[in-house]
């Protein structure tokens, strides 16, 4: 050690921490944060300085960009070369900047991410936006602050006319925080901050009709507009944006073609992670991609395989590719050199109060500048109306000092009039020059008298600055290129799936599967049918119902639990594959089984779930109603839909509005109806009331129908094959809990009854049997008969065999001429559809 030094010791952890936060606020003040007045972090506002300071304007010619960042290295930036080039280049990118600071020439990089030359190769200027962001600098507007070394000054800020922050966004990590700023486009922003500057307590939401959405360089689509509404509110959001994206014939082939990508999304890289997934089958439905762009604009080309739907593809890539991709929006930036997150208002506020600021110091300057000049002004007007004592006076003295002195002893003049007066040309003693002398006075006392006003008045400077923006705006103001797509949403799986009509079975040994109901035929009544489904021994099919795969499904099962699904979840399977076991899909318990099924529209709309109601039935004749609100919230192990009595089993659930009427069907062939208002809502809970009473202990009942369309028929159906169809009427209406009346004959021949639905004659029935057989049929086939017949052979059914489940469909129009044996293919798009209406869900069949 040294002579005469000596050693501290220091505690490591105390020294640790104040080193750390020495070094985070460094980088949270002066490197990665911008500015909330002009938008900059000092990199940027040091390279326009440099380019200021340098003469390298929008008006002068491009220089070097080694020269250019050599200038702001030496001076102002001494943080490496890389830095501050890469600084230059972004302000250069037009696809990094809404509205570009330099006017880069030579190569600067591309969209594809390519790097741009080397700085000794390319050359810059200002663009004459920057030139905007630099006005009046020379006119003490801002503080300044010495540079690195002590040796020069920089601005603190600039004194910007534009407001940058919101035009051009911005974005940083720092220590402990980050921002990520979304540009805007400009018209609207200058349009935001004058309505800002009308009224200061303007409420965001007046804000946003003049700034509609953050505005891309890249273009796209904001998709969705809530995040955009809580960036504008809070400071913070999620916007989603998507590539703009058309279909064309391209050789014969259907194409997309992609014309703007989101922001901040390198093209190239995009293409290639997207041929990736089409490598891995991820993606299906792309034959080939193709990038077209050149110098007009951007087309990228994904041309589709034969078969493929372009809608579906689109919503493909949009789900697993950038072409869909999110900005998450943190409005950090640095108010009075502190870090703070501010919404939309508060940035406009703090941008309208620096305008301010530099106006009144603008003002302030220019008035001392007046004033100064109509100070000298006196004193030569003195000496020109006293031209000849005055020039005697100068004659008579040795030297410069004393005339000076000479002239404020005899005219009482200041120093600095006195000088003026001694360094007066002669051609100033001419008779034009001396009007000028008064005219340029007369002039500069009515400035001081409009800048003293000005600084006086505070409306005047408000005036000042929306005039200034007025200005900008009409100068380089531009039409938006993001559109807004104000219905867009978070992209879910089911944009991607189609919402085909199916048919969702479910064997007695628990088997689902869907299959599309195009894959189903049309026979007249009598037909023995197709085979449905390859079932186990022992097995068969035991419910059929009919949905489209966008609906939700919400299962009940006999022990009164409710299980929630997507119809599109269920594995798809052909008519005749056995499906999947349903304990693999929901959580039901090994004892359990489903009896009931509904279809509802969405489960998140409000209005819908507490308009709707779900009516329950079970075998010993209960029913209970309970607002579909209570099973809009799903749970993974299922909810308890109804409590079920010891011995009892639940056997139907019906989607309702409230005004329907209730049909309960017997296993002895007796049936009642009475209003669905006699039965009061109640809670999940509950164990419902009493529906019908059995006629014995060993009926049950064997189905219930919830009718809101009068104009619809009844039709049984028994285990024999025998059916009947009879009119809504010949049912009276009873109170709720009766024994009910026959409603068709049961014989031995016939077998009791298995099934109970309401039918119009645009329905087609399917019915299938315990061997797996499937007919379908038309209900126009059926005639009308009375309430207390035995019905027609709807069915041959082989020994031994017997109807298991029966269920409705809308049958396809174009048929109703065809006297022949319906056996066409069905088509989805000629018309076929089920009965989803949103009153009432299509009909499931049970035992």
């Amino acid at each position: 050690m040294a002579e005469g030094e000596k050693l501290i010791p220091i505690n490591i952890e105390d020294e640790m921490k104040s080193a750390y936060i020495d070094y985070s606020m460094s980088v949270i003040v002066s490197r990665a944060l911008p500015d909330v007045r002009d938008g900059l972090k000092p990199v940027h506002r040091r390279v326009l300085y440099g380019m200021h300071e340098l003469g390298v304007r929008s008006t002068s010619s491009h220089k070097k960009s080694a020269r250019i960042v050599g200038e702001v290295l030496g001076k102002y930036h001494p943080h490496g070369d890389t830095s501050v080039y890469d600084t230059m280049v972004r302000m250069a990118q037009e696809w990094s900047l809404r509205y570009m600071l330099i006017d880069g020439q030579g190569n600067f990089g591309s969209v594809d991410g390519d790097s741009p030359a080397a700085m000794r190769y390319t050359e810059a200027r200002m663009r004459k936006i920057a030139d905007e962001m630099l006005a009046d600098i020379d006119k003490d507007t801002v503080d300044h602050q010495l540079n690195f070394d002590d040796s020069l000054q920089e601005p603190t800020v600039l004194p910007t006319r534009i407001p940058n922050l919101l035009i051009n966004g911005a974005s940083g990590i720092a220590v402990g925080m980050a921002t990520n700023m979304p540009p805007h486009n400009l018209s609207e922003v200058v349009d935001g901050t004058i309505a800002y500057i009308d009224n200061h307590g303007i409420e965001i939401d007046e804000l946003i009709e003049h700034i509609k959405a953050p505005d891309f360089p890249t273009g796209g689509i904001i998709y969705g507009y809530d995040g955009v509404k809580e960036a504008f509110h809070t400071g913070r959001g999620r916007i989603v944006m998507r590539g703009k994206a058309t279909f064309e014939e391209v050789n014969g082939r259907e194409a997309i073609i992609v014309t703007e990508i989101p922001y901040q999304v390198n093209k190239a890289d995009m293409i290639k992670k997207t041929a990736d997934l089409i490598n891995d089958k991820k993606i299906e439905g792309i034959a080939n991609i193709r990038d077209e762009s050149d110098r007009k604009g951007m087309r990228i080309v994904y041309i589709l395989k034969r078969d493929a739907i372009p809608n579906i593809v689109l919503n493909t890539l949009f789900k697993y590719t950038a072409l869909q991709s999110s900005f998450s929006v943190n409005n950090i930036a640095l108010v009075n050199g502190r870090p703070q997150l501010l919404n939309v208002k508060d940035i406009i506020s703090h941008f309208v109060d620096h305008r301010h600021e530099v106006v009144v110091r603008r003002t302030k300057f220019e008035l001392k500048k007046a004033e100064d000049r109509a100070h000298i002004l006196e004193g030569l007007i003195i000496a020109s109306d006293n031209i000849d004592e005055v020039i005697a006076l100068i004659r008579a003295s040795s030297n410069a000092d004393e005339a000076r002195e000479n002239l404020m002893k005899r005219f009482k003049l200041s120093e600095i009039q006195a000088k003026a007066i001694v360094e007066m040309r002669l051609r100033q003693l001419t008779g034009l020059e001396q009007d000028k002398l008064r005219s340029e006075y007369e002039e500069i006392i009515k400035t001081i008298a409009d800048l003293k006003d000005i600084l006086a008045n505070k409306d005047r400077r408000m005036e000042i600055i929306k005039d200034e923006l007025t200005e900008v705006k009409e100068k380089y103001g531009d039409v938006r290129r993001s559109e807004i797509n104000f219905a867009g949403g978070d992209l879910s799986i089911e944009d991607m799936i189609p919402d085909e009509q199916v048919v969702i079975t479910i064997s007695h040994a628990g088997y689902i599967k869907r299959t599309p109901l195009t894959e189903y035929k049309t026979q007249h009544r009598g037909g023995v049918g197709q085979k449905a489904s390859a079932t186990r021994n022992e097995d068969f099919l035991e419910h059929l119902f009919v949905g489209t795969n966008h609906q939700y499904m919400l299962f009940f099962t006999q022990k009164g639990k409710c299980f929630w699904m997507r119809v599109y979840e269920i594995p798809e399977g052909s008519r005749t594959s056995k499906g999947r076991a349903i304990q693999n899909l929901i959580n039901i318990e090994q004892d359990d089984k489903v009896k009931a099924f509904i279809c509802t529209q969405d489960l998140k709309d409000e209005e819908y779930v507490n308009s709707h109601y779900v009516i329950m039935a079970t075998k010993k004749g209960t029913v209970k109603k309970t607002s579909l609100e209570q099973y809009s919230r799903p749970r993974q192990n299922g909810i308890i839909a109804i409590g079920i009595r010891e011995g009892d089993e639940l056997l139907e659930a019906k989607l309702t509005t409230g005004t329907s009427q209730i049909f309960l069907g017997l296993k002895s062939g007796k049936a009642i109806r009475f209003e669905e208002s006699k039965t009061r809502p109640m809670g999940r809970s509950a164990s419902g009331v009493r529906g019908i009473t059995l006629a014995s202990e060993e009926d049950e009942v064997i189905g219930m129908v919830s009718v809101h369309n009068f104009d619809d028929d009844i039709l049984v159906v028994s285990e024999n094959g025998y059916g009947k169809r009879s009119t809504i009427d010949d049912y009276r209406v009873t109170n709720r809990g009766g024994k009910g009346v026959k409603t068709i004959s049961i014989t031995e021949k016939t077998g009791g009854l298995v099934a109970i639905k309401n039918v119009s004659d645009s329905d087609d029935l399917m019915i299938i049997n315990k061997s797996g057989i499937a007919i379908r049929m038309s209900v126009e086939d059926l005639r009308t008969m009375g309430r207390a017949t035995q019905g027609v052979k709807l069915i041959n059914l082989k020994s031994n065999d017997s109807i298991a489940a029966v269920a409705k469909v809308m049958h396809d129009e174009d048929d109703l001429d065809d006297a022949e044996i319906r056996n066409i293919e069905v088509q989805t798009e000629d018309g076929t559809a089920l009965d989803t209406d949103k009153n009432e869900e299509p009909e499931s069949g049970n035992e």
